[in-house]
């Protein structure tokens, strides 16, 4: 049976009769400066005050970005804030998400929504009694890449897609990351920390999966830090599974594998193929806005579709050496149109809610080898097309 996870379109009519979003951002560590600079570029979006536990990291971006320095305890409370941008570490998500609600607030939340579907479901009927909306990340599914994806799709140009793969494979973050454990305890690990990017946009593609089958493991279970800094050659243990493998069954009736893992050195396996009755279609890494998608029909060539020079798809990141797309706060600025016109946002908390069920089952099924039966069901996004993008912006 499908659940309620998203407040009414009557609920939402006139939650907010102002032309700007006014955000206060919880959170002030890496991520932060990315959401922080681009809101500049949208329409609706207005960046008023931010808070940390750590007050130097607060002071740090207010300074940098012309925002007013919150303690914590005050930001929820705050009558000039309509909205509470939640990018506090994942276990703190769900605390800090359903404090803004409790105060009256929105919230647009990093990914996950929170550290377990129980606290999501909690979290999501918290805010439709209250007639709140909430939007999450990863909002990389409306780049570029993403909306051409989807464009080819719904030409007709796969016909109708019946299989894939998709495939987030590395060596984890102990050679880069001079603290990484807390990447290896349960609420993390390759496929809650990374599969929402790629269950994010398979949804997108394709509408919401009705059951998994997985299997998982721990590749090497003694993890050792090879990052430069005070930890460099020590060890620690791994709390969750290093690689899954699992089958996603589409409600669409497509099938595809999708496998995430912390184990691998070096691989050729594209992030996403999704094979249809016309045709074939290559992915970039559903972490990035743009790149090229590729088209094959009834086995031709490939075709390549550049995303650079389309909305959010031009080289961005990071700003001393651009070689990427990163148009975070786009799901944001969505979000903020939405409310505006009265109609759930795209990067809704009912996707997010459905794709961490999906992450979530991946491993409970690899724990019970057993398969699992996923009981949201959110509508599939609308489509952005490309003047919907183009409008987003200032």
């Amino acid at each position: 049976m499908r659940q309620q996870v998203l407040a009414t379109r009557e609920e939402i009519l006139g939650l907010t009769e102002q032309k700007e979003l006014r955000i206060g951002v919880v959170g002030c560590g890496n991520i932060s400066a990315i959401y922080m600079k681009n809101a500049s570029l949208f329409r609706r979006l207005r960046m008023v005050a931010c808070a940390d536990l750590r007050p130097e990291a607060a002071t740090l971006r207010a300074k940098e970005f012309g925002l007013r320095e919150m303690p914590i305890e005050a930001i929820f409370d705050a009558p000039d804030i309509d909205l509470i941008l939640n990018l506090s570490v994942p276990a703190a998500h769900h605390e800090v998400s359903m404090r803004a609600i409790r105060s009256g607030k929105h919230v647009f939340t990093e990914k996950p929504l929170c550290a377990s579907a129980a606290e999501a479901r909690a979290l999501l009927d918290a805010a439709r009694a209250a007639g709140l909306v909430v939007g999450a990340a990863p909002d990389t599914f409306l780049g570029a890449s993403g909306r051409r994806a989807r464009q080819l799709i719904d030409s007709g140009a796969l016909g109708q897609v019946v299989t894939g793969t998709a495939f987030m494979l590395g060596r984890g973050m102990e050679h880069w990351h001079p603290n990484p454990a807390f990447y290896y305890q349960p609420g993390a690990g390759p496929v809650l920390d990374m599969g929402p990017y790629y269950l994010t946009m398979l949804t997108y593609l394709l509408g919401p999966v009705r059951a998994v089958t997985a299997v998982t493991s721990f590749g090497a279970k003694t993890r050792t830090i090879t990052a430069p800094g005070p930890l460099q050659h020590s060890t620690f243990e791994a709390g969750t599974p290093t690689t899954a493998l699992s089958l996603l069954e589409f409600r669409s009736g497509a099938i595809l594998s999708f496998g995430a893992s912390w184990d691998v050195f070096r691989h050729s396996s594209a992030p996403i193929e999704l094979h249809g009755t016309g045709g074939s279609l290559r992915l970039p890494d559903p972490d990035n806005f743009g790149d090229v998608v590729a088209l094959s029909e009834q086995g031709a060539d490939w075709v390549a579709h550049a995303s650079e020079g389309t909305p959010f798809g031009t080289t961005n990141y990071p700003v001393e050496a651009p070689d990427r797309a990163n148009y975070r706060a786009l799901g944001l600025a969505e979000m903020a149109e939405a409310m505006e016109m009265g109609r759930p946002p795209r990067a809704s908390g009912a996707l997010a809610f459905h794709v961490l069920e999906v992450l979530e089952s991946i491993l409970h099924s690899g724990e019970t080898r057993s398969r699992v039966e996923i009981t949201s069901c959110p509508d599939q996004p609308a489509l952005l097309d490309e003047a919907a993008a183009e409008g987003l912006l200032q």
